[in-house]
């Protein structure tokens, strides 16, 4: 599951509380079409622009949605080339870069990893107590072997930087540290840990569930899932945390009626993010709805997914 969700409640927020006069910024309506799902309406405004730093970024942010990675990387590289400051345009950087890594060969592979960690460590030490950069350098430093750069130790920094940051995300990488380990105990202990510390404990029900999915602990990952839907429905900046659950249930194969519930929910929501990208949570239940029998939903679904994103090749790939 993605991390960064809050990101983008956060700009789809803004977005709409921007004054009338300042929607007419092209800018800002591309942005608040990445955050709605409409990719189309997205790029349309972002080619019509004078190319620039963060017309770049957001052509990025709205191919990685598309699952365009090659694209989002050179657009991405583009916004850094234009301006080398800025601390969201190396984050995002490393995020497309780390994209195409995970599909690249061997020896490309690892050239690309070792850039990732130089994306993000540039974009921490440009805004130290930007906790997305601090997230994703220290889940890097988990994940990845040495000779790239990774190391507990470095991730263990991380969380401490984190402590005044973000408690929650520092619990969090605590957690997959310890998990990393084999320390199962302690892991359980500190996502625990992050639920209560957190303002929108519903994402870290979510994470929780995650972890009991990977211990195949299902009656506990059912319990930490129903927990994380209550906290949702009680909190309306945490409608993400419908998506990350649906998506948790569908890699599961558990419950397809639930993840059902919990896609709508996300889509009849106010707040949605690029980090859960609308085309892409009707694609998931055209999918659901085709599995439980119901085909005439699934085309329903499909067909709302091309709407917003046309070129979505998971959507155009279903069959009915």
């Amino acid at each position: 599951m993605r991390k960064v969700f809050e990101a983008g409640m956060l700009a789809a927020a803004m977005a709409m509380a921007v004054p009338a006069q300042a929607t007419q910024d092209p800018l800002v309506q591309a942005n608040a079409a990445l955050q709605s799902g409409e990719a189309d309406l997205a790029l349309a405004l972002l080619i019509s622009l004078t190319p620039s730093a963060e017309s770049h970024n957001l052509t990025c942010r709205v191919r990685l949605t598309l699952e365009q990675w090659d694209a989002a990387a050179d657009e991405c590289e583009r916004a850094v080339n234009r301006d080398g400051q800025n601390a969201d345009y190396h984050l995002w950087l490393g995020r497309a870069l780390g994209e195409r890594a995970e599909r690249a060969s061997f020896l490309s592979a690892y050239s690309l990893a070792r850039r990732v960690r130089t994306e993000f460590e540039t974009a921490a030490r440009l805004n130290p107590r930007n906790a997305e950069a601090l997230a994703d350098l220290g889940e890097f430093y988990d994940t990845a072997p040495g000779i790239v750069g990774g190391g507990d130790s470095k991730a263990m920094g991380i969380a401490s930087q984190l402590d005044s940051v973000d408690p929650a995300r520092a619990h969090e990488l605590r957690g997959r540290i310890a998990e990393g380990r084999k320390d199962y105990a302690t892991a359980e202990r500190e996502f625990k840990e992050a639920i209560t510390v957190s303002e929108h404990p519903a994402f870290q029900w979510m994470t929780l569930a995650s972890f009991y999915r990977r211990r195949a602990r299902w009656t506990d990952l059912d319990a930490a899932m129903q927990s994380g839907v209550k906290a949702a429905e009680r909190d309306r900046h945490a409608g993400v945390a419908f998506y990350d659950g649906a998506s948790l249930l569908i890699s599961a194969k558990r419950n397809p009626e639930l993840a059902a519930k919990m896609l709508d929910s996300y889509l009849a929501g106010s707040l949605k993010s690029e980090e859960a990208p609308a085309f892409v949570a009707h694609t998931r239940l055209a999918q659901l709805k085709a599995q439980m029998g119901d085909v005439a939903a699934a085309r329903r679904e499909r067909a709302a997914a091309l709407q917003l994103a046309h070129d979505y090749r998971p959507a155009q790939d279903l069959k009915y």
